[in-house]
């Protein structure tokens, strides 16, 4: 099972979705807040304002309709004095400005040379014309500063006091920096409440979210190791409620399949174990002759894997339709050999077929037991060719001898000059039988391991020497012997005897197959770092057949029959060869190409210098 991660988990959508309900309506209330405390400050302000030029207004409405004598102040400084005495801290500029459009008094010290100037503002005519009071919000794209702009009507009275025209217009300059700048600090505020707010409820959300899930997430856990067969722990009950009694649920959900995981694993083992310790090889089908279950022994016998044949057909499988045509002929056949052999080896199987029935005797599929039989009929076959090969040989001489012991009975024993040949052949072919028994009995001991090796330390250089000199002594043939042998003398650990034999029968083949005026050759090559010796013998006779070159270690084969029986082989000698050599310790193979001639060799361990006595 996956592991989940935090960012998939139940965990972080519950944190999130508290989150979000938390934020959603904190947003909504601070916008709406905003956008109120925004107005109601912008209106405070304004009001604020409107009272101060209230004020303002009445003393310049009294200024405007005074009559004036020579030794009073004219109305300009006694405007530029209402002016100066006027304090205002929000009002960052007033002016004054008669019916006529000029300026006759401002509180900006910078602006006075504007005094007695006509003005040109559009907001100040327009109150002039109209007699209202107008007021508009400037953004000074440079700073980034608003200002609140005001022209306010001031009216001139008669004498009864009705206001009859507009004697002059107010117009002020007011920063609302201070406003936005209260209005941006209350956000701030309100905003660092927000993230305070959003901390604590992201930590009570994942102590809520890990309260919820942690049930859950244990069962999850446990789900996990029911899959994976472990039915040992139950999962805690937190509560009462929905998620407890799923909880609940879940651990009687683990017992029932604790008991029957027991149950079913009890008969798997039963069954496993029976497969698992089989020799033989299991083949189980259903009715219909597909396969439903195979243990590792058929696997290995038909060299198919179980999940390649499950469902297979068992008639495809075991390649035998030309045996049977029917999965339900299976039943009449009991056991039938197959041959699974391929190009360089060999495998033939015993196939045993039984049926398996329910209690209503009713077919419910087959059981195919397969055994390896290739040895058996391997021993089987040898066991038919050796005594063929033993009748055949044994009957050659026997017949021979029948033969001329029955024209001596007949009288041929009076006849000077052919009885002592026929006499002479008799004795041959006895020896010749006589050979052959004792290379059977000496196959028989080496076979039942009843043969005793009486190992040495041999110089091999010396011993080959020898064997040579007494060939080369003996030899009535015209062969030349060449030798290339090491002048260094070579140490092996060997029975001599034995050894001496091996040499005796190889050479005596090359002698025997080598024609006239041939040349045998004897090399003996050392290979320390291997620590073993190869030993090679060659002929120039007329060679062996690729095809036959790996048989003619077997017992009793012969390459040219007729020549070997001429010449008083048994068939035996190579094969005697190696099974001593492999008994030393060392291989024996045959190099040969037709027409060229034969190399026998064989490899012998050097003996290392730490070796004992006896091995």
């Amino acid at each position: 099972m996956k592991k989940v991660g935090f960012f998939q988990s139940i965990r972080l959508k519950f944190i999130i979705v508290i989150i979000l309900l938390l934020l959603f309506p904190i947003q909504v209330i601070g916008a709406y807040f905003a956008q109120q405390l925004e107005t109601q400050l912008l209106q405070n302000f304004k009001e604020s304002i409107v009272d101060n030029v209230e004020l303002l207004n009445y003393q310049l409405e009294q200024a405007f309709a005074k009559e004036r004598s020579e030794e009073d102040p004219s109305l300009q400084k006694e405007v530029q004095s209402i002016l100066s005495d006027f304090d205002a801290e929000s009002i960052s500029e007033l002016r004054v400005i008669n019916n006529k459009s000029r300026v006759i008094g401002t509180t900006n010290q910078l602006n006075q040379s504007d005094v007695g100037k006509r003005t040109i503002d559009y907001r100040v005519n327009r109150t002039l014309v109209l007699g209202q009071s107008d007021e508009e919000v400037l953004l000074n794209k440079n700073t980034g500063d608003r200002t609140l702009v005001m022209t306010v009507p001031i009216y001139q009275s008669n004498g009864n006091g009705d206001q009859e025209n507009v004697a002059g217009v107010i117009y002020l300059e007011a920063s609302l920096e201070g406003v936005y700048g209260q209005l941006q600090e209350i956000n701030r505020i309100f905003a660092n409440g927000t993230f305070l707010g959003v901390s604590i409820s992201v930590l009570l959300g994942i102590v809520i979210a890990r309260t919820i899930t942690k049930p859950i997430t244990e069962m999850r856990k446990q789900a996990k190791l029911m899959g994976d067969g472990d039915f040992s722990q139950k999962v805690n009950v937190y509560g009462r409620d929905e998620i407890g009694q799923l909880a609940l649920s879940f651990n009687e959900l683990n017992d029932k399949l604790k008991v029957a995981q027991a149950t079913t694993e009890s008969e798997r083992r039963k069954l496993s174990s029976v497969l698992s310790n089989m020799t033989e090889g299991v083949i189980a089908t259903d009715q219909t002759g597909s396969i439903i279950l195979m243990n590792e022994p058929a696997a290995r016998l038909i060299g198919k894997r179980i999940d390649d044949v499950e469902g297979e057909p068992l008639l495809d499988v075991l390649n035998i339709h030309d045996r049977l045509d029917d999965i339900n002929e299976i039943q009449d056949t009991g056991s039938i050999i197959i041959d699974f052999s391929e190009e360089d080896q060999q495998l033939l199987l015993k196939a045993s077929f039984s049926m398996v029935q329910f209690e209503s005797e009713e077919m419910n599929g087959f059981i195919t037991v397969l055994s390896d039989v290739t040895e058996q009929e391997k021993i089987e076959r040898e066991r038919r060719e050796f005594v063929a090969n033993v009748s055949h040989e044994l009957r050659t001489p026997l017949t021979t001898m029948r033969s001329y012991l029955e024209a001596l009975t007949d009288g041929a024993w009076e006849d000077k000059e052919i009885a002592p040949r026929f006499l002479g052949v008799t004795q041959t072919e006895t020896e010749r039988m006589i050979r052959l028994v004792n290379d059977l009995l000496q196959l028989s001991k080496m076979d039942n391991k009843d043969y005793k090796m009486y190992k040495e330390q041999v110089d091999f250089t010396n011993l080959f020497q020898h064997t040579i000199e007494r060939f080369e002594f003996n030899k009535t043939e015209k062969i030349e012997f060449v030798r290339h042998l090491p002048e260094e003398e070579v140490w092996v650990w060997i029975d001599k005897d034995k050894m001496t034999q091996v040499l005796d029968n190889i050479i005596s083949n090359a002698i025997k197959y080598s024609p006239e005026g041939g040349t045998i050759t004897f090399t003996v090559d050392v290979m320390k770092q291997q620590q073993k010796l190869v030993v090679k013998i060659s002929d120039e006779g007329v060679g062996i057949p690729d095809e036959k070159l790996n048989k003619i270690f077997e017992r009793f084969y012969r390459v040219d029959k007729a020549r070997s029986r001429n010449l008083g082989g048994t068939g035996l000698g190579l094969a005697i060869s190696r099974e001593m050599i492999e008994a030393h310790g060392g291989n024996i193979w045959a190099e040969s190409k037709e027409g060229e001639g034969t190399t026998v060799l064989f490899t012998l361990p050097l003996m290392s210098q730490s070796r004992g006595d006896e091995e």
